[in-house]
């Protein structure tokens, strides 16, 4: 009986780019050449979800990265110089920010080093609930924003590293906060691994020699400072991943309230202007109006056209009123809301700042924080400046167009219900000073805007513009301004927030992002130059055979090993020795010296299976490795093909570390050479295989990815499109053969449903596949991703 069970196989329509599984869940990851991200399940590999590419985010996928607890999956954009984190549940957007150049690899790793201060900060981590109300859902035109507030994740903390050209390589704190931008790495990175207890980052780089040929390097880098500082750092990627959170909010609460400002309050404006230019009067609309409020009656023909035009004045007023209101409620449920949560991580991030001994080497700087504070405060009020406007707008259109109603039914000799028949001297004053102030011409205006009046005043605080506000507030007789004016200690007092009279909301929420975004800067700039390079090794040149292939798949492989604290490195030289197979190791202490550092695996192998009937005629095999992946701590999985007289045999093994690296003898690197030119001293152990392989048949296997924490592996053949999924770990004979009836069930299924390709596609809770024996099952119809029976392991 084969080793590992086939559980699924599928024919893609497209090239596969790079796949990567959940670290939590039996789904895995695929990227194809049409920038399509597709998401599939274990179980008969069943599509999940597409997400397809667009112009606003990009279409060429360069790199995937799973966040450690399996909830957002982050994609590179070549083309675009964009990271995207996508939501796993329902395929969305969640977060986009911009690269200085393209991503070539990324890696996202969760910290596992403990310690009392870290413990009593993750109990105590949401203590702002207890200070700050929940922030409102935003209204169902923007069902993001429950996803946003849950990009925070848990509160452990995990870092994104992403690297590219030049020596390109920043770190993201919770996969939002630029915690660290590296320098010093030279080449483009071709992968990455930031080590659990953050001591050390393993680099593999592809750097240009003198004579112009690519060689592949190994770089250790110096981190020492993150996990010195393990606490602190833990503290302030928190507190700014907060930020990052609410400043995303924010923005969204305002693309509700420009959705709420409708063009119907435009209305007022554009019609005035059009009866003015259409009937070229003389005089003043301001003066017509005042004339019919005096009298009743105007001499003016265009008056009589405008009341008369049954659009319905009462209806105007109900809308505009109605869209006032809804802007309104956002402003206080929700920018409010946000501007005092940021208020709040802001003020506790200099209050961190102010401790020196702890956080000044973060590079923390109090002064610009207390800039980000005022900022924030600036938009506070300018938040509050809208709600008066918006408060004084009510009443003025309110009374306005009540008035107005009256005079359109009397002109139009219509009865007048007595309720709206009463006016006092104090509504006559009223509505002639919102005509003196609203009604006036303005040829300024005009050249600008191209209409003579601007009775509605909230729209301008909600473009995107750099210029003044047309109608800016009137502070006249105002006696809080006057005062501070005349006040030589308070005129220019840094406790009191400027408040920018002549901008609208937009530009000073923009200029607040800017300010908070300087202030997150510094410590990414400090953190970055303190790491320093604390290994180059060069390991090989690059072979053209490997030109053509997929950067994504290529060899070397690296892998973190949490307990014994190392990092590994495992790759081929098919140019130099075509049948072995080589492992590097280093300490993640870059300073902690690591015996039989490297070693090598003889992929010549005599195969003993008294089960096989071909076994005695094929006895002895030569291989070579066409791909390699750590499938745990103990374990490598490798995809083999036979030398040439068996060219077209290919293998999926599993190879056991411990055999491979109980080596007596010690290999002394030459400094000045690279270790393709050393090879003959590199100690070399024989290839163990047991009954863990697997032949692959009618398949010309090339690539594998793998998951040892689910025990899963899936297989990619060279011209990228033929996928095959195992499942890696067989407990006994008995579930094997009911599981391999099973996988013929499901195959039989299989068949049928690749025919058309997109059916099947489901949500991730819905009922799509038939249920596997022998081991739980990824998802059970009834199950839901966020059910942590499903999710949690021990």
């Amino acid at each position: 009986m084969p080793a590992f069970r086939q559980v699924g196989e599928k024919q893609l329509p497209n090239p596969v780019l790079c796949m990567a599984w959940s670290p939590k869940r039996d789904l895995i990851a695929l990227a194809n050449t049409t920038g399509e991200l597709l998401l599939h399940r274990l179980a008969s590999f069943q599509r999940v979800w597409s997400l397809p590419p667009s112009e606003y985010t990009g279409k060429e996928i360069t790199a995937l990265a799973w966040r450690p607890d399996g909830k957002i999956l982050a994609f590179s954009l070549g083309d675009t110089k964009q990271v995207v984190l996508c939501g796993v549940e329902k395929a969305e957007i969640l977060h986009v920010f911009p690269m200085q150049s393209p991503v070539t690899c990324m890696h996202w790793m969760e910290v596992m080093e403990e310690s009392s201060a870290l413990s009593s900060f993750y109990n105590s981590e949401d203590e702002s609930k207890l200070f700050l109300p929940k922030l409102p859902t935003l209204p169902k035109s923007e069902e993001k924003s429950d996803e946003i507030l849950n990009l925070l994740g848990e509160v452990r903390l995990n870092i994104l590293v992403l690297g590219g050209d030049a020596g390109f390589v920043e770190l993201y704190a919770y996969g939002m906060y630029k915690i660290a931008t590296l320098g010093g790495v030279s080449g483009t990175c071709r992968s990455l691994s930031l080590s659990s207890d953050l001591k050390s980052l393993s680099v593999i780089t592809e750097v240009r020699s003198a004579d112009n040929n690519p060689e592949i390097c190994y770089i250790q880098l110096d981190t020492g400072l993150l996990s010195d500082c393990l606490p602190e750092v833990t503290r302030m990627a928190r507190k700014f991943t907060h930020i990052s959170t609410l400043l995303q909010y924010l923005h969204l609460s305002l693309t509700c309230m420009c959705e709420a400002w409708e063009d119907i309050l435009m209305q007022m404006d554009l019609r005035l202007t059009k009866f003015v230019q259409e009937k070229n009067t003389s005089t003043q609309v301001q003066d017509e109006f005042l004339e019919l409020l005096l009298w009743g009656q105007s001499r003016w023909e265009g008056m009589t056209a405008f009341l008369q035009f049954r659009f319905g004045l009462k209806k105007l007023g109900q809308s505009i009123e109605s869209s006032y209101s809804s802007i309104q409620k956002l402003v206080i449920s929700h920018l409010q809301s946000g501007s005092e949560a940021l208020l709040y991580h802001l003020s506790e991030v200099k209050g961190m700042s102010l401790w020196k001994q702890k956080f000044e080497p973060l590079g923390l700087d109090s002064a610009a924080i207390e800039g980000a504070i005022t900022a924030v405060g600036s938009f506070s009020l300018k938040a509050n400046e809208l709600l008066q406007v918006i408060d004084k707008s009510m009443k003025n259109f309110k009374a306005f167009f009540r008035w107005l109603y009256v005079a359109m039914l009397r002109m139009c000799e219509e009865h007048v219900p007595p309720e709206l028949n009463k006016m006092t001297q104090k509504d006559i004053a009223f509505v002639a000073d919102f005509l003196s102030e609203h009604f006036s011409e303005n040829e300024e205006l005009f050249d600008r805007k191209g209409k003579y009046f601007n009775v509605e005043r909230v729209g301008q605080y909600l473009k995107d513009e750099d210029e003044d506000l047309v109608s800016p507030p009137n502070t006249k007789g105002n006696q809080w301004l006057r005062f501070l004016q005349e006040s030589t200690h308070l005129k220019e007092s840094p406790l009191l927030f400027p408040s920018y009279p002549q901008k609208s909301l937009h530009f000073v929420k923009r200029m607040m992002e800017n300010v908070i975004e300087h202030c997150l800067q510094n410590p990414a700039e400090v953190i970055g130059k303190s790491v320093k390079q604390a290994v180059f090794l060069p390991l090989y040149t690059v072979p053209e055979s490997s030109e053509n292939t997929p950067r994504l798949f290529e060899l070397p492989s690296l892998w973190n090993d949490r307990k014994a604290k190392l990092h590994y490195v495992v790759f081929c030289m098919p140019e130099i020795s075509p049948s072995k197979l080589y492992i590097l190791r280093k300490g993640t202490d870059p300073n902690r010296h690591i015996p039989n550092s490297m070693t090598s695996i003889d992929l010549s192998h005599h195969l003993d299976n008294a089960d096989d009937n071909g076994a005695a005629a094929q006895s002895h095999y030569v291989y070579s490795c066409l791909d390699a992946r750590f499938y745990d701590d103990e374990m490598l999985t490798v995809v083999m093909q036979g030398s040439e007289e068996q060219n077209s045999w290919r293998v999926l093994a599993q190879l056991p570390l411990a055999s491979s690296l109980n080596c007596e003898t010690e290999f002394n690197w030459q400094p000045n050479l690279r270790l393709d030119q050393q090879t003959s001293a590199i100690p070399c152990q024989d290839l163990v295989l047991g009954n863990q392989w697997r032949e692959l048949e009618n398949m010309k296997a090339q690539f594998v990815a793998v998951n040892g924490i689910r025990k899963v592996a899936c297989v990619l053949s060279a011209n990228l499109r033929h996928l095959r999924v195992f499942e890696m770990d067989v407990e006994d004979e008995d579930d094997e053969g009911a599981d391999s009836q099973n996988a013929s069930a499901d195959q039989d299924g299989l068949d049928a449903t690749m025919t058309s390709q997109g059916q099947g596609e489901g949500s991730l809770g819905v009922e799509g596949e038939a249920e596997e024996q022998g081991r739980d099952e990824f998802l059970k119809p009834t199950e839901h991703l966020e059910s942590e029976e499903a999710v949690e392991l021990s």
